[in-house]
């Protein structure tokens, strides 16, 4: 298998992050024409924000926790040559359910959804962990 496939999943979650931003950008914009903020407060609190843009600015904040986990992984298993159809598979499930983990942030924010979407993206960094380490061990 080429091993450079590892990256893919990784590229469409740094994709991911890149659209959280302009996301964001593009509700502070329409916020601060609205006149819908206080643009002194927003300055040192980012609560001070309407929801839909403290939404997104969370979902940011999430982006770099547990895939950050995910990032590392993948480099550990590209560097000891651990890259098989299981440990990508695992990949993009977990890029799978970080996109619905994000899209239901930002829209609706049901938190057992997103919670549920939290728990599969978990659960493929643990499966990723669990392959890389038996590739390696073994």
């Amino acid at each position: 298998m080429n091993t450079e496939v590892i990256f893919y999943p990784v590229l469409a979650q740094v994709f991911l992050v890149i659209f959280l931003f302009m996301l964001l950008g593009k509700r502070k914009l329409n916020a601060a024409k609205n006149k819908s903020v206080d643009l002194k407060q927003a300055a040192v609190n980012n609560k001070a924000w309407p929801s839909d843009v403290v939404l997104v600015s969370n979902n940011i904040a999430n982006q770099f926790e547990i895939p950050v986990l995910f990032y590392v992984l993948s480099l550990v298993t590209y560097m000891t040559n651990s890259v098989s159809f299981i440990t990508v598979t695992f990949a993009w499930l977990f890029v799978a359910a970080r996109y619905c983990h994000a899209f239901v942030h930002v829209t609706n924010n049901r938190v057992p959804i997103r919670f549920r979407c939290f728990l599969v993206s978990v659960l493929m960094v643990i499966l990723m962990l669990v392959t890389t380490s038996i590739h390696i061990i073994v």
